[in-house]
This record gives C-alpha cells, structure tokens and sequence, in this order.
C-alpha cells in the first residue's frame, strides 16, 4: 500500500504526501503521544502565564511532524523539517531562564546547522538522480556516487535525531523544558530524524555494506556514549536525555545491520522499528512522571528530590514499568526489540564465521567487540535507571522536616493525570506479555519501507539464547550500579549521609569544550587572520597600480608624441598621410605666410595624426553599424532587386 496524495505548485515545488504501513504506525504513535501529553499538560501547566504560546508551539509542531512521517517526497520532508525545528524551539525556551535561553538557542543553532547540511545533501542527491520521489530513489540510485549527499544528509537528520557528534542539544534542552514538552522531543521529534537516516540506508543506500559500517560505528558510540553521560549525570531529567542519546544509539546500531546483512536483514529491519516505537513509549511515561515530580518541587537534582517517591506506589508504578521497558528485563516490550536488535549482529557474526558473507571494514574481532558494547550499554541502562528509582523511591532525603513533607504530599497529581500516565504505562507490559501478538503484527505492518527481502521467520524470544544477552545486561548494570555509582560517584558527609556527586569532567562537555570555542573563537580568529593577509595583499597590489598608473599619466604629460605613435595602430595608412600633408603644409606656412607672426601666436605645429585617427575610427564605426544595422540590410536588397529588375527588363528588351 502507498498511496499518494499531491498538493501542486504550494511552497513553489508542490507538497506530496504517502501511507503505507511504516507512516501510519509512526502518524498513529505521534498522534498518541500528543493525546497523552496535551491531556498532563492541563495540570503541568495549570499555573503557567504563558501556556498559551506553549500551546500555539504545539498544535504547530504536531501538524509539521505528521507532514513528515506522511511525506512521499525529500522536499515536503525538508519543508516541513524546517517548520517543526522552528515551532519546537519554543518548548526548550518556554520558561524563559537564563539556562533556558542558552539550551534553546543551541538547540536553534543544531537545527540550523543541520538544515544547511539537509539541504546540500538535498541538493545533490537531485542533481545526481533528478527526483526526490522516496519510493522512487531505489531505482534512481542504483549505480551512482551518492556518498556526499548522503554525508550532508545523515548530518542534517542525525542533529535532530541526536546521534554522536551532534547529540549535544538533548542533554541541555531536556532538563529546561516542560516535561510534557521533553516527553516529545525524545520520544517522536528525534524518530523523524531516524526517518530521514532510514530513508538514505534503505532508500539511497539500500544494501550498502560501506555505509552500513559507517552507520554502525556512528550508532556504537552514541549507544556507549549516552549510557556514560546518563551514568555520571546528578539530574533527573538529564539522566532522561542522555539515555535518549543511548537509545538513538541503539536505533542506529540496528539500521547500520540492515545495511550489512543485505537481504537477510530481517531480524535487524524488525528489532529496528520495535525499539523505535519502544522508545517512543518509555520517554512518554518516565518524562511525564519525572514532570509530574517537577510540577510539585521544581527541582529536579537527585539530592533535593531524594525521597519524594517514597509513599507513593502509584508514581513509582509508572516509573518502574518505563525503567524496566528501557533496560530490555524480560515480559517488557524494550526486550523483545533489544533481543532482535542483539540477535542481529550475533546473525553477522555466524555468516562471517560460515564464509557466507564478507567483511567490510570492520573484522568479525571487531563486531564482536560491538556486540560486547551493545551488551555492556544495556548493563549501563539498567545501572541509571536503578540510580534514578533508589534516589527517589527508596532512600531518604538528608533533611527529615523535607523527608516528613514529601511523605505527607499524597496528593501530588489530579485524577486525569493519573489516568493518562497509567494507560501509557500498562502498554509496556502488555505489548511485551503479547510481543507475538502485538509487536510481531507491527513489524509485519510497517517492515515493507525498510527494505526487508525475506519475511522471515518467527522468534522464540525466551530461549535460553535470547534470554543470555538480557541476563548479561543486567548482570553488568549491577556490578556498575553497587561498584561504580554507590562507591565513586556518591561521597560520605560528614554527617555519614551520603550526596549523589557530579564527577563528569568540564572539558569533557563537547558543547563548552569544542563547538562554542571553535565556532565563537577559532574561526573568527581563522577567518580574520585570512582576511588581512587578504587585505595585505590588496593593499600591495593597489600601491603597484597607482604608481604604475602615475607612471602611465607621467609618460601621456611628458611624451605626446610616442602616444600618438602608441595610436599609430588604430589608425590606417591614409589617416598617416593626410597628416604627413598637414604638417607639411603648417610647416610651409610658417616659412611663408606666418614667418611675421611671433612665437606666442603660433608656439608649435599642430601634430594631426590623432585628429586624423579619431575621426577614421568614428568613420570606421558608424559604417560598421551602418551596416550591421537592419534598415541598412532592407535598402542594400533593395537596391539590388532593383538592378536586378533593371537587367532583367534590358535583357528582355534586347
């Protein structure tokens, strides 16, 4: 099924639009998660003076991200890319704070950058193929050098999607922006970018190994990199953002084994969509819950928040089943993705073993290296969302009169709320008690825009094979939780309680680190210092030409008689001799006529070769425009059908 519907000649191009079974799924997951977070927005925001703007920034995003999950073509996607980048900026600036400000204008500064990227890679895609049709680039594609515009693509869709390098938005703008407002950064506004990469690697690229591996590597770091950041990070909702950056990661790690696998990508196609979807859900409740802590303290440091979740068992319900979906435990719906996702590159590794298949870059070594960080990733998921639920569900906060308050605060969210979070929340369960039910059909539904070659077969999911890379995952997230969290990243008071301590080094942040001195300091700094050796070199040049120029006015002062001889070539043979004869002739009325007459009334003879000259050159041009001329060309055929006439009228005589 695609069916397409066109809007001719709006935005210039006109605006396509298609459905298939992948759009609608992501149009229906979408439209769910705005549901769900419009309805805890009543309450988020209930005491907000500027909710309405918030408002008009949603209603505009919601439109714009349903136009590109629905596009049929790369420049309604650009479009409306665009629009929703530009609408959402107002989530991340709505409390108006100086963090507030700095995150929004990163995450304007990541969204500009990477729309210029976008549209490059736009650019030269069509240039090389000439459509943009998504359906029709497999077939436009084939046998072409696509590298660069796929390059400048990844960048513009990866920056929104938050893969590593250009991740550095979502740490910052999460923690500032409304809850419900995160809810849909991390868990729909970053799978359009995810569409975008899908649509180089299973549309541009379908089947490419060389961008596979690139993808994979990319996807490997953002997964290991994420998980360390939410690992060290002291702030609920920063925790949340850094796992989303994980989590991408892991999205990433599957489309890089689509590409690798070829046509046995099934397991990867599959395990790829789920963890989409998957993410989707786990970002929808535990941002709404970490909202509904916010809403009541607005605070979100886990020293300060220590406690709150103590006595209430229905919050700590609706985070459990998030945390436990992200960290892939068994009967959640995160591990039925995960084991597909992990079953993948165990499904390379045996072809690579078997001889079935080549590697490409990367050794069968280091695949399996990946594996062992895909493992040790899910161990870190497991090890912050178990700091995050000890920090606010089981342990006490330093101050008992804080402790007694939090305990006493039983009516912390309204009756709708408490509705809405737990309907998000019981799907996570259910989808996974049902994966072959549910989750299979999904697949079955939305794998065709994927490019997958077989249909596979079904998976025993809770095999011992299966079920070994869960169990090592949560294995690792224990030893890091009780070793590295509890031991290095919390210190003893001197009051014997221990604080949760930010041990992440400053120059590890790539934003303060890298970009803002490289962008606001390097190359100004670069750009100026071209700039005046640019300037020197003018300026060199210039001094040549107005003394060179002063020479010339020196030579015409001093010397008129070598530039009429410097004229000489413009002028033609009869011109020198009528001006040989004039000299001549002054010469002789010198000697004759003029000889009484004093010096002062005739001080020199009058040199006539440049008059001469400049009246044949005028001559010269008004015959040749004469008879260039039109009028000029109708009197000459004239003139000659009338001599024409003339002798034909004597001949006839004769």
């Amino acid at each position: 099924m695609n069916q397409i519907f066109v809007l001719p000649a709006v935005c210039g191009m006109g605006l396509s639009f298609a459905l298939d079974g992948f759009r609608i799924m992501y149009g229906f997951i979408a439209a769910f998660a705005w549901i769900m977070t419009g309805i805890f927005s009543l309450e988020y925001f209930a005491h907000y003076k500027k909710r309405k703007r918030y408002i008009i920034a949603q209603i505009i995003t919601f439109i714009a991200t349903e136009a590109i999950f629905f596009s049929a073509d790369l420049y309604t996607t650009f479009v409306f890319f665009e629009i929703m980048s530009l609408a959402s900026f107002v989530w991340v600036a709505q409390e108006e704070t100086k963090d507030a400000m700095k995150a929004a204008n990163t995450y304007l500064a990541v969204a500009v950058i990477g729309g210029l990227f976008l549209l490059m890679g736009i650019f030269l895609l069509y240039q090389e193929t000439g459509t943009l049709i998504i359906n029709e680039l497999p077939n436009a594609c084939a046998g072409k050098n696509l590298y660069p515009a796929a390059l400048c693509m990844f960048i513009g869709f990866g920056a929104k999607a938050g893969a590593f390098p250009m991740h550095i938005w979502l740490p910052k703008a999460h923690p500032v922006a409304p809850a419900p407002a995160s809810a849909l950064l991390s868990g729909i506004l970053t799978k359009t970018g995810i569409m975008g990469i899908l649509i180089i690697s299973c549309k541009m690229l379908i089947y490419d190994g060389m961008w596979g591996t690139f993808i994979l590597i990319i996807g490997t770091i953002t997964m290991f990199w994420g998980a360390v950041l939410a690992v060290f990070s002291i702030n609920f909702k920063r925790t949340l953002a850094c796992s989303s950056v994980s989590q991408i990661g892991f999205i990433l790690v599957g489309i890089g084994m689509i590409g690798l696998l070829g046509e046995h990508n099934t397991l990867a196609v599959r395990g790829t969509f789920l963890h989409m979807m998957n993410h989707s859900m786990f970002k929808l409740i535990l941002f709404m819950a970490a909202g509904v802590i916010y809403m009541n303290l607005h605070k979100l440091d886990l020293n300060e928040i220590r406690g709150y979740g103590r006595k209430k068992p229905m919050l700590a319900f609706l985070y459990l089943m998030g945390a436990l979906g992200i960290g892939g435990i068994p009967l959640w719906s995160g591990y039925i993705s995960k084991t597909l996702l992990h079953e993948s590159i165990v499904e390379y590794i045996h072809e690579l073993e078997c001889g079935t298949m080549m590697p490409v870059l990367l050794s069968e070594g280091s695949i399996k290296g990946i594996e062992w960080i895909f493992l040790i990733s899910g161990g870190l998921t497991v090890a912050y969302m178990t700091k995050l639920f000890a920090a606010v569900f089981i342990e006490e906060n330093e101050k008992k009169e804080i402790q007694k308050k939090y305990d006493d605060n039983r009516e912390y969210m309204n009756r709708t709320s408490k509705t809405v979070l737990l309907v998000s929340a019981v799907l996570i369960p259910f989808f996974g008690l049902t994966a072959h039910f549910t989750m299979d059909s999904f697949a079955d539904f939305a794998q065709g825009f994927m490019g997958v070659h077989h249909p596979g077969h079904e998976v025993d999911y809770y095999i011992w094979q299966n079920l070994k890379g869960s169990v090592i995952s949560v294995l690792i997230g224990a030893f890091v939780y009780f070793v590295l969290i509890r031991k290095f990243l919390m210190k003893e008071k001197e009051n014997g309680v221990k604080i949760y301590v930010n041990r992440w080094p400053v120059w590890a942040d790539l934003e303060d680190a890298v970009y803002r001195p490289l962008l606001l300091t390097v190359l100004p700094a670069v750009m100026g210092f071209v700039c005046h050796i640019f300037d020197k070199i003018f300026d060199i040049i210039t001094r040549w030409i107005l003394a060179f120029t002063g020479f010339l006015c020196n030579i015409i002062n001093h010397a008129p008689d070598l530039l009429a001889k410097i004229l000489l070539a413009t002028g033609s043979f009869f011109s020198g001799c009528l001006d040989i004869t004039s000299d001549g002739i002054l010469v002789l009325l010198r000697k004759t006529i003029y000889q009484d007459s004093g010096e002062e009334e005739h001080p020199h003879i009058q040199n006539f070769y440049h008059w001469f000259t400049l009246k044949y050159s005028a001559f010269k041009e008004n015959t040749t425009l004469i008879g260039r001329s039109l009028s000029y060309g109708l009197i000459l055929f004239c003139l000659g059908l009338c001599a024409t006439l003339l002798y034909l009228l004597m001949a006839s005589i004769k």
